[in-house]
């Protein structure tokens, strides 16, 4: 049975372990490991899925838990994709969000049909500036 765990220990070589067997690692700077672990420590909210002690999915956010949270991360095992812990694990965030609090995210491409389908609703506006950027 697949369990649920808010905000438990994780270690960055843990996080990347889980983005490795999603395929999210392909996005995701996993060879840099100080930055893997700032994103780890600076994370607010961390929802774990747990198979008996093994880690197969993660849900990493940044959030005010008032009026916005990012949704950062959604990683599943694709051993265990297709069975709704994705959803469990967006279902879980929110729960610990206050009940004005949007769940706020940016779709890697190939699963940019599957949040409509669990409810999200595009937005006609999303930016960033990235790293190397000139602001100005």
């Amino acid at each position: 049975m697949i369990r649920y765990e808010i905000n438990p220990p994780l270690t960055a070589d843990q996080f990347v372990a889980i983005l490795r067997a999603s395929t999210l690692a392909e996005r995701r700077p996993v060879d840099d490991p100080e930055v893997v672990a700032g994103m780890v420590a600076n994370a607010n909210l961390t929802i774990v899925a747990m198979d008996g002690d093994q880690r197969i999915g993660v849900a990493r956010s940044v959030t005010d838990f008032t009026y916005c949270c990012y949704l950062s991360d959604l990683a599943v095992d694709v051993a265990y994709q297709q069975r709704g812990i994705g959803r469990e694990l967006m279902r879980v965030t929110c729960q610990q969000l206050g009940p004005k609090c949007n769940l706020i995210l940016l779709a890697a491409p190939a699963a940019a049909a599957y949040y409509p389908r669990v409810g999200f609703s595009q937005h006609p506006s999303a930016w960033i500036l990235r790293p190397g950027d000139e602001f100005k």
